[in-house]
């Protein structure tokens, strides 16, 4: 089922490695000019456009982009018991975690009456992306919102496409999220849709109050989200851009071939293009997984999907020569997630370079991550990991500068500022400084 990429004896530069190693790929730039007519359509006809658009791809059209208060409570009340408790140790541990994540302002003392204070302000509203489509996602309301809360952003809106099962409304599982989290704010929209009403808003929609604008959307979605994430930045901030998910595994043949199998295919069932890549330099264990991989996959009720990202030139085996060449090679594929079932697992983690998220030794898998582990599941792919990172309260704060000179700490360096306005032809900025010497 797996295919096997075999780079034992092969020379090792990260250029090879990168055009050896399976990779999918998501042409984002092959579907804007399908997607700026929607948001230029958004853009100027706002919440009328975008319920125009959800009634086309999504098949239903919601009475109001906002879904009502009372549906929030009404969906937190019918939620299953076991399923709420569930959804408060989650947030209870990822805000613990992004609650400490939140940096200290500091001043630096240059010099006697010249300090620079960095100060970390939050962004005011943020939007809030939650997919819909193939699978009910509770847990990405958690892992953006909590984020944003704890940096201290004012107004939080999640949006989240319209289901035909209930009425026109986001999943339920959705709405009681959002309730339980403090969230009042919910559009009924989805899609490239929601992405440019939540970047240009609407002053004046068939409701009771205006759909104002955020400052920052993140959240994932399908290639169509992200080609409007695409267009409006810089109308308003994004994340990174997402492609399918990943996991990479560096094993050796101390790794039960089981947890492996199991870790691949529960990546795989996210999606058809989901990666799911084995790197390790024991031929013994790769057949081994390969083996429990085709056994096990059939007892997903996702195994179609599984299959199809199992069989994908996305994921596969990847034997090397030994554990140094499998660090290379993690390095070089960058994951999403990576998983290391090594002897000494904690050393080789921390041994890495690039990677979203490092899920050390046998006990941490990437389920663990996706819900419970603390940890942010929204994590760069296809190899930017290797120069982006995972959303956090780092996401939703702005470093500014406070800087304050008194007149002695000015003069003191002046003339330099003066000779170096100077040697770049730009001499009114010495004769700013000048002036305040002047008398």
């Amino acid at each position: 089922m797996l295919q096997v990429t075999d780079m034992r004896g092969t020379t090792m530069t990260t250029a090879a490695v990168r055009r050896a190693l399976p990779r999918g790929g998501t042409d984002v730039a092959a579907v804007l000019d399908k997607v700026q007519p929607l948001v230029d359509a958004v853009r100027d006809g706002g919440a009328a456009a975008a319920l125009d658009f959800g009634e086309k791809f999504d098949g239903v059209r919601p009475a109001t982009v906002r879904v009502p208060a009372e549906e929030l409570a009404k969906a937190a009340t019918e939620l299953d018991p076991e399923v709420r408790a569930a959804i408060e140790e989650s947030i209870a541990r990822v805000r613990k975690v992004h609650a400490e994540q939140k940096p200290e302002n500091h001043t630096t003392e240059l010099a006697p009456g010249a300090t620079v204070t960095e100060v970390f302000a939050p962004i005011e509203r943020v939007g809030l992306y939650v997919p819909g489509g193939k699978a009910v996602y509770p847990s990405s309301v958690i892992m953006n919102t909590v984020p944003a809360q704890e940096a201290g952003a004012s107004t939080l809106v999640v949006a989240s496409p319209p289901q035909k099962d209930f009425g026109g409304l986001p999943h339920p599982t959705v709405l009681a999220t959002c309730y339980i989290l403090g969230v009042d704010e919910v559009w009924a929209v989805g899609g490239g849709q929601a992405v440019a009403l939540l970047a240009y808003g609407d002053d004046n929609p068939a409701e009771e109050e205006p759909l104002e604008p955020v400052d920052i959307i993140t959240g994932p979605g399908n290639i169509f989200v992200t080609a409007a994430k695409r267009l409006v930045r810089g109308v308003v901030g994004t994340d990174a851009e997402a492609g399918p998910t990943e996991i990479a595994i560096l094993a050796d043949k101390t790794a039960d071939p089981v947890f492996v199998a199991y870790d691949l295919i529960s990546q795989a069932e996210h999606d058809p293009m989901a990666a799911s890549v084995l790197i390790t330099d024991s031929q013994e264990l790769a057949d081994a997984v390969e083996a429990e991989v085709s056994s096990r996959y059939q007892v997903t009720a996702n195994s179609e999907r599984a299959a199809e990202a199992l069989r994908g030139q996305q994921s596969g085996i990847v034997l090397v020569d030994d554990l140094e060449a499998g660090i290379k090679v993690a390095d070089a594929y960058a994951a999403e997630h990576l998983e290391i079932h090594t002897a000494d697992s904690r050393a080789v983690a921390e041994r890495i370079k690039h990677a979203g998220a490092i899920f050390v030794g046998s006990y941490s898998p990437v389920p663990l991550g996706d819900y419970m582990a603390g940890s942010n599941h929204v994590l760069p792919t296809s190899g930017s990991a290797r120069f982006s990172a995972g959303l956090s309260t780092h996401t939703f704060l702005r470093p500014v500068n406070l800087i304050e000179y008194d007149k002695d700490a000015l003069g003191e360096i002046a003339d330099k500022i003066v000779h170096f306005a100077n040697a770049e032809a730009l001499p009114a900025h010495g004769e700013a400084i000048r002036a305040r010497f002047a008398h």
